[in-house]
């Protein structure tokens, strides 16, 4: 059973349609990379699957249960739970900058008390030793560079322990030579079998580490494919055309 089946997803703000019949699949230990131009709709995409924007029409269907159905969405309690089983790493990071590395990343299973405080600190460390910022715990979102932040996101979206990972964009603030760091952490995560769909604009990371490469344009998928295919036998005009102007 696919974790994610989305279909025919629809999305319009006031007159304009960002989103265009969307429809496909994310299975268990799926990397996605979704890539396109700016302003085809990739980011609403990924905001609806975690209910960050509501949708006009379609589905989502979440692990077997639907988030929506037909434009209709769940009671929000089962919203609640269908978009805990997601984990969102932003653009911009959007760490606390009042809390430290430690507190940025326990803030949220502290609040939800399910666990021990000192089960939730055990993984707090241990994730951050896995994303390289085992000295930072005690440091301030001020005091870290970018490439820094980001790897903290990516942390505490782990935190949650969720069964699948959205990136949106997560290296276009960096600066090249932290870009190479966040990515090393998301390859990782790919070879632990991590379920991710990536909106991205790094082709060498779409083409090494995903598994299937959606091309989105004017709010619709207009091509997607295995990264073998997809960069050295595109199909459709409009995907041969982006590859020619962002592959050389």
């Amino acid at each position: 059973m696919a974790l994610i089946e989305v279909t025919n997803l629809k999305k319009a703000f006031d007159q304009v349609e960002v989103l265009k019949q969307i429809t496909f699949t994310v299975e268990k230990n799926d990397v996605i990379a979704v890539i396109g131009p700016s302003g085809s709709g990739k980011s609403t995409m990924l905001r609806s699957l975690i209910h960050l924007e509501e949708i006009n029409g379609g589905s989502i269907l979440v692990d077997g249960d639907y988030l929506v159905q037909d434009g209709v969405y769940a009671k929000s309690q089962d919203i609640k739970a269908l978009t805990a089983k997601m984990g969102m790493v932003f653009q911009h990071f959007n760490l606390f900058p009042h809390l430290t590395v430690q507190q940025n990343l326990e803030m949220a299973p502290r609040l939800l008390k399910t666990e021990s405080v000192e089960a939730i600190s055990s993984r707090c460390h241990d994730l951050l030793k896995k994303t390289g910022l085992a000295d930072k715990a005690a440091a301030y979102p001020a005091n870290l560079s970018g490439g820094q932040k980001q790897r903290v996101a990516i942390a505490r979206a782990l935190m949650m322990n969720p069964q699948i990972l959205l990136f949106d964009e997560p290296t276009s603030a960096l600066d090249p030579e932290l870009t190479g760091e966040v990515l090393k952490v998301m390859k990782n995560l790919a070879e632990d079998h991590m379920t991710m769909i990536v909106v991205t604009h790094e082709m060498g990371f779409a083409r090494e580490v995903a598994n299937k490469v959606v091309f989105m344009d004017g709010g619709q998928i207009i091509e997607s494919d295995h990264p073998d295919n997809f960069f050295t036998n595109p199909q459709n005009d409009r995907t041969k055309a982006f590859l020619q102007k962002n592959l050389n």
